[in-house]
């Protein structure tokens, strides 16, 4: 894994674990993921880019959030989708 800094991660103070191990939008069209992610600036949880949908990085698109964290069990890092770097915690 690529550890690297950027503004977006480093702004962060405190990171947002996830509300729920689901992704938001898939349990609410009954479709599957694979991974999960939680947005760093609202906090929902959707899912990774090797799920069908990639509702996370549509997300940071749309919105304009720009890192997300792995909501996954025993992962501890975060993602800048702009800056393309990933960063543990």
């Amino acid at each position: 894994m690529i550890v690297a800094a950027c503004p977006d991660i480093t702004s962060l103070t405190t990171v947002i674990p996830p509300r729920v191990h689901v992704c938001e939008a898939c349990v609410k069209t009954g479709d599957t993921w694979v991974h999960l992610r939680t947005c760093q600036s609202c906090g929902v949880t959707l899912c990774c880019d090797s799920s069908p949908n990639q509702h996370a990085s549509r997300h940071a698109r749309i919105s304009a959030h720009p890192v997300i964290a792995s909501a996954e069990p025993g992962e501890r890092w975060l993602y800048c989708y702009p800056d393309g770097v990933y960063a543990e915690y």
